[in-house]
């Protein structure tokens, strides 16, 4: 059957015919919709090779990539940059192979440092994994109830010393007041902040499916998170605060809203995203009752020996977090954008 099916890439974003796919197929994810690619284009300014088979007419399956440019190398050609999940989605393990092999060819004619594919399933057996990154996803009860005496309790005693500080949450398309949160957020875990730029992209691109949801205490803002809604999951994905947050337990009352407003919109599913192995981030999803998922992100390394992972428990790793946790804000805020390139 693989003889018969051509490999193409897709040049129109806007073409229905990519996300008609995904959206019916069961291996589907947000992460594969066409409208990141668009999003990779306006905050890296980085060229997508999305590729799809197709088989009399019609797609038979998808492999979003993005060749990510670098100042200081190679770069690298990613399923896909800013996601959490990639690779192939297909009708069969024929048709999946194909697009592999041809994501391979197309990462040498390229001549990147490596090839990434942020796999959920089925790992290439000839492509090296990576066991650094864990989701965390959940099904929600039907109401709000079930789901509180759901959360262990440790973590209920801290959402219930949210709601004793009187802290209030509203759903908000306010771009500026997020991002504000956001910046202080990042620099204070010792991470370059992204550009603003990719929030506005994620703003126009996912319009109809995406929510900020606000937490204020005494009616000013101090956390705030981005959330995506695909096929009936809530997908928490950007998250800042205050250090006035943690005295109020202002993350712990937020993600509790964000479920209880998901019960609202019907959803069926708590998806807190990935988190690196043995981080304070992997720690509190553990706390929520949330059970760790390895994630088969894969890679063909072209140039070099060694798959290009980042150990979180490395000396130099924890020496630079501690240096960009003490930066200014306002010199954090304007090298984080350039920095954060890398950090895709």
């Amino acid at each position: 059957m693989s003889n018969n099916v051509n490999i193409l890439r897709l040049t129109d974003f806007d073409d229905p015919k990519w996300n008609n796919y995904v959206l019916n197929h069961d291996a589907g994810t947000h992460f594969h919709l066409s409208q990141w690619a668009k999003v990779s284009v306006a905050a890296g300014g980085w060229e997508p090779h999305y590729l799809f088979a197709e088989l009399d007419g019609n797609i038979c399956g998808v492999l979003p990539l993005v060749h990510v440019r670098s100042r200081f190398g190679r770069g690298a050609l990613v399923s896909t940059p800013f996601c959490v999940a990639g690779g192939v989605v297909s009708d069969n393990a024929s048709i999946r192979e194909s697009l592999e092999v041809a994501a391979s060819d197309l990462a040498h004619d390229l001549d990147v440092a490596h090839l990434e594919i942020r796999q959920s399933t089925n790992p290439n057996p000839k492509w090296s994994t990576s066991d650094l990154y864990f989701t965390f996803k959940k099904a929600l009860l039907s109401n709000e109830e079930e789901n509180f005496a759901a959360i262990p309790r440790k973590q209920r005693a801290m959402v219930r010393k949210g709601i004793k500080a009187g802290l209030t949450a509203d759903s908000a398309r306010d771009l500026e007041t997020f991002y504000g949160l956001f910046n202080v957020g990042m620099r204070n875990l010792g991470t370059p902040v992204y550009s603003r730029n990719l929030f506005v992209a994620l703003n126009r691109e996912f319009d109809s499916s995406l929510d900020i949801l606000l937490v204020k205490h005494r009616g000013e803002p101090i956390a705030g998170v981005l959330s995506f809604y695909y096929r009936g999951c809530v997908l928490p994905y950007y998250a800042g605060g205050t250090p006035a947050a943690r005295s109020v337990a202002g993350f712990d009352f937020m993600y509790w809203a964000l479920m209880r407003a998901a019960i609202v919109k019907e959803c069926d599913s708590f998806d807190f995203g990935r988190s690196m192995r043995a981080s304070g981030a992997y720690s509190f999803k553990k706390n929520w009752g949330f059970e760790p998922q390895a994630l088969n992100y894969q890679y063909e390394v072209i140039h070099g020996k060694h798959m290009p992972v980042k150990d979180p428990n490395s000396g130099i790793y924890k020496m630079l977090t501690s240096i960009w946790r003490h930066l200014p804000l306002a010199v954090a805020s304007r090298v984080g954008p350039v920095v954060s390139r890398q950090l895709y």
